[in-house]
């Protein structure tokens, strides 16, 4: 890769990184952030609060909490492989392509009520096609025990291309 395209990319990454945190009203809400976007390195973060709570008694995070943070990590290793791989890199063809993607099917399997002061989420991409792509997360407790895994399934769309048709 040439240093050109190698800086380039940096820069699209800090601008996905950025855009997620910032601009993601939900995970705002949820106290998401992301802690690693060095592909294939991606991980979130989410600090316990009283607010995320799923069961009083047990005090653990809802299990809707869960599956947002496992999609969320889910569509960030999709984009961050897209990027990673794509050969073209102008900003309105990335635009286009990032925001028409979407998931399609999300499964979530809770191992442990998920009770702790910090939850981290990694994930990778297990098959990427031109129209769907395949990822597999985890999410971690701080004592480091996977509590959720999930698969997602992330379907791109070029709604320009497709409006052609």
């Amino acid at each position: 890769m040439s240093l050109k395209k190698s800086i380039t990319k940096k820069i699209i990454f800090k601008i996905i990184k950025e855009r997620f945190i910032n601009e993601v009203p939900f995970l705002q809400l949820m106290g998401v952030r992301v802690s690693k976007f060095d592909y294939p390195d991606v991980a979130l973060e989410l600090k316990w609060k009283n607010d995320l709570v799923g069961n009083v008694i047990q005090k653990s995070l809802h299990g809707g909490v869960s599956a947002a943070v496992l999609d969320s990590i889910g569509s960030l290793v999709a984009v961050a492989h897209f990027i990673s791989n794509e050969k073209t890199l102008t900003a309105e063809y990335l635009k286009n392509r990032i925001s028409h993607m979407g998931t399609i099917d999300l499964r979530t399997d809770y191992l442990l009520p998920g009770r702790g002061s910090l939850f981290t989420a990694t994930g990778r991409v297990e098959r990427a096609g031109k129209r769907v792509t395949v990822c597999r997360m985890k999410m971690f407790n701080d004592k480091n025990q996977c509590i959720a895994l999930g698969t997602g399934s992330y379907l791109w769309s070029d709604k320009n291309q497709n409006d052609k048709k």
